[in-house]
């Protein structure tokens, strides 16, 4: 009796799959397999196994190590068990590689050759010249005033060191944003990076001799009130207070300003042209103070716990490159002479 094809039991797909070998799955357990041997396979054993190949002999082979006879057999014996090979024939006169050993040879020479020069070039990025990319950030004013003027000398002592310097106002994340080394303003509040202060940073309240003529200068801090002020928009957003210090104490005064910027050269240009009084650190007015194209006051009230600071992640393994352009940057920005009151001491890092 014949049977239609509708009465023929059919397993579902779904059973169908499940009694078929998951061959992804196998594949992917043999690859995790491989990839835990190889770990579990001595790396010491490796080198052993190929100083032997290169030199001939067990004895040789130690010397090049410097270790042990011994210690060289124990470890391509080890070897020799963990891949299941023999890898040389030995006798009392010579030692070659077997077929096995001489393409485990082949194949493991390249590798570590990469290794050694990986290792080689590490090593010459901490003790050999110093060279390589650096990428460097800076608010804007500090960096177009001070920092860029500097990395033509810098480059002449170091001409294999590629710079980026990045201006930005806004605060950087030296990780997520590939920073290597960041001049940061103001005070240090982040514990994540190494800050370096390389000067103090003081704040200097200024007005042009044009302004002075016209308007006189604010003789305390009760009488900012009375005069023009220009002010500074910070990245964030948020208006810059200005800040003194009075009996020892400080203090912190919204002024209202008659003209405002986000651009802290614009500030200065302002002030420049008798548009009205301003705080301003002394980076930026010190050689106008000195030129006599600004006037300073209440100097007695400044704030003396800022500074400009050379940040970094890490103390440890420190590249070459980043070393002395550290070093370099902080000898030749104490050299400008950027303090504008007398008594003020370098506090030295």
């Amino acid at each position: 009796m014949s049977t239609s094809l509708s009465m023929l039991p059919v397993k579902s797909p779904v059973t169908a799959r499940s009694t078929l070998p998951d061959r992804a799955a196998t594949h992917r357990a043999h690859r995790a397999d491989s990839l835990a041997d190889s770990f579990a396979t001595s790396y010491a054993g490796v080198v052993a196994f190929l100083a032997v190949a290169a030199e001939g002999n067990f004895v040789k082979a130690a010397d090049r190590l410097g270790i042990g006879r011994s210690a060289v057999s124990r470890s391509v014996q080890k070897l020799e068990a963990q891949l299941g090979v023999r890898l040389f024939v030995r006798t009392t006169r010579s030692t070659s590689l077997t077929p096995e050993g001489q393409r485990f040879y082949d194949e493991c020479h390249p590798g570590v050759t990469r290794i050694v020069q990986a290792l080689d070039d590490m090593r010459e990025l901490r003790e050999g010249p110093p060279s390589g990319r650096l990428r460097v950030s800076s608010t804007v004013s500090f960096g177009r005033q001070v920092v860029a003027p500097l990395l033509a000398g810098f480059r002449r002592a170091h001409p294999d060191i590629a710079i980026e310097l990045l201006l930005d106002d806004a605060p950087v994340d030296l990780a997520a944003d590939g920073v290597d080394i960041a001049f940061r303003n103001g005070r240090m509040e982040d514990s994540q990076v190494i800050a370096k202060q390389v000067i103090p940073m003081q704040m200097v309240l200024c007005a042009s001799p044009e302004y002075v003529a016209r308007h006189g200068l604010p003789t305390s801090l009760e009488t900012l009130a009375d005069h023009s002020c220009v002010n500074y928009r910070l990245a964030s957003g948020r208006l810059c207070e200005w800040e003194f210090r009075k009996d020892g104490r400080p203090l912190k005064v919204a002024p209202n300003a008659m003209l405002t910027f986000n651009d802290a050269d614009l500030v200065l240009q302002s002030v420049l042209d008798g548009q009205g009084v301003a705080q301003m650190a002394a980076y930026q007015v010190s050689h106008h103070l000195r030129a006599g194209t600004l006037v300073a006051c209440l100097a007695q009230h400044a704030p003396d716990d800022y500074g400009h600071y050379l940040c970094f992640l890490s103390r440890q393994h420190l590249p070459a490159r980043m070393r002395v352009f550290i070093d370099y940057m902080t000898e030749r920005i104490r050299s400008l002479d950027l303090q504008v009151f007398d008594g003020v001491l370098l506090k030295q890092a």
